[in-house]
């Protein structure tokens, strides 16, 4: 693998892995309606200059495909991003690292489901674990408190949240070429904005410090611009497939810095459910060979978009 899309790669998983920190951070800093807002909004300011010519070129494009932009940008900007901050209230970063891994198995589920993309046997079972790894961490290594008390809320809201990335990522996958990435990017983030917006009016304002700036700057800079380029550089150069494994490297990063920069302890119930959750996912995206009824090999694999 060429070290320098090796370097790109691991850089979007960090900067990922550090949001997942600074959405818990803001969890009692921030109203998370104004910091989801706020991030895509900056964001966006920052894309203007670069992209608002190449936006205006398209423009016939971009009205004869509004509805698909609008999905994308509520399902992939709005509505992920957003839920993370309320789920960030009522669960820990760890917990948010390890959920943010299951993507690319609920994209495989959704594809199955809404386009019947049926999944090899090889999947199907690293759903099985995948899931199983999860129940473990969200009841703590106690089924029994899944059973008396249930999944908590910001578990639950996780969980919609992965969900709402799974569908974009099916949906970017089927849509890649309505537009130039960047101008398909920035139009959706001007959609988000439009869906965030009720939510942003109905916080109260930011308590404007330096602590708080700082975090609303890493997500719409790194975490909303950085990271989505280094990415779609890696898949380019490696297929969905190939680079998608990296993803599972989130919720190790993730814990890591949460025990770190937030003092959150490790259980043994998320060294297990996690490493369940990852081995999972891996396996349910390993490549397997098909005999097709002519007799040649088929290679086909999930690809997983982020």
């Amino acid at each position: 693998m060429n070290p320098g899309y090796l370097f790109l790669c691991l850089l979007a998983v960090c900067i990922w892995a550090g949001n997942a920190i600074v959405v818990k951070l803001a969890a009692g800093a921030i109203p998370p309606g104004v910091i989801a807002f706020d991030r895509w909004f900056v964001a966006f300011v920052a894309l203007t200059p670069f992209v608002a010519t190449h936006v205006w070129r398209h423009r016939s494009t971009i009205r004869t495909h509004l509805p698909k932009l609008a999905l994308m940008g509520l399902l992939g900007m709005a509505a992920c991003q957003g839920i993370a901050y309320y789920a960030a209230g009522f669960t820990s970063a760890t917990n948010i690292g390890i959920l943010l891994s299951l993507v690319p198995m609920l994209t495989l589920l959704l594809g199955a489901t809404l386009f019947r993309d049926v999944p090899s046997r090889r999947a199907m079972l690293g759903v099985a674990i995948s899931f199983a790894g999860i129940l473990l961490v969200i009841g703590k290594g106690d089924p029994r408190i899944l059973l008396s008390q249930g999944v908590g809320h910001g578990d639950l809201l996780m969980l919609v949240a992965a969900l709402s990335i799974a569908g974009y990522g099916i949906l970017l996958k089927r849509w890649a070429n309505l537009l130039p990435t960047f101008t398909s990017l920035y139009v959706q983030m001007a959609f988000a904005l439009v869906f965030l917006m009720p939510g942003f009016l109905l916080e109260p304002a930011m308590t404007y410090s330096a602590p708080n700036v700082a975090m609303v700057l890493y997500a719409a800079i790194p975490g909303s611009i950085i990271a989505p380029y280094a990415w779609m550089l890696t898949v380019g150069h490696l297929g969905a497939n190939r680079a998608s494994i990296f993803m599972n490297l989130i919720p190790v990063f993730t814990a890591i810095g949460a025990a770190l920069a937030l003092h959150e302890t490790l259980h043994a119930y998320h060294l297990l459910g996690g490493g369940l959750t990852i081995f999972g996912v891996a396996l349910s995206q390993t490549r397997q060979r098909r005999m097709p009824h002519d007799g040649a090999p088929d290679t086909t694999a999930i690809a997983v978009e982020r």
